[in-house]
């Protein structure tokens, strides 16, 4: 049987500081707060996110950040937009 959840995995490489990407992983969530009603809290370097339809978490690796994501039914037609949108916010940030 087949879930009815889609994932996203994403890996952006950089060469910020760890504060920079704090920085620019804080922005990507206060997009996604303001957009899709996204809630977020740091535990440690992981910033967890979370809301209706959409459960994720942004990592800070050395020398790489890391998106993750389950999306629920209404948020997994979306996903296309919402990984694309991530990436370029990624890229916008850290590049």
């Amino acid at each position: 049987m087949e879930s009815s959840l889609s994932q996203i995995d994403i890996e952006h490489a950089h060469s910020r500081t760890p504060e920079q990407v704090r920085q620019a992983v804080e922005g990507i969530a206060a997009k996604l707060q303001e957009r899709h009603g996204l809630s977020s809290r740091w535990e440690g370097d992981v910033l967890a996110l979370g809301g209706p339809g959409i459960d994720g978490r942004i990592e800070m690796l050395p020398g790489k950040v890391r998106v993750q994501a389950e999306l629920g039914f209404l948020f997994s037609a979306l996903q296309g937009m919402v990984e694309s949108e991530i990436r370029r916010v990624l890229a916008e940030k850290l590049d």
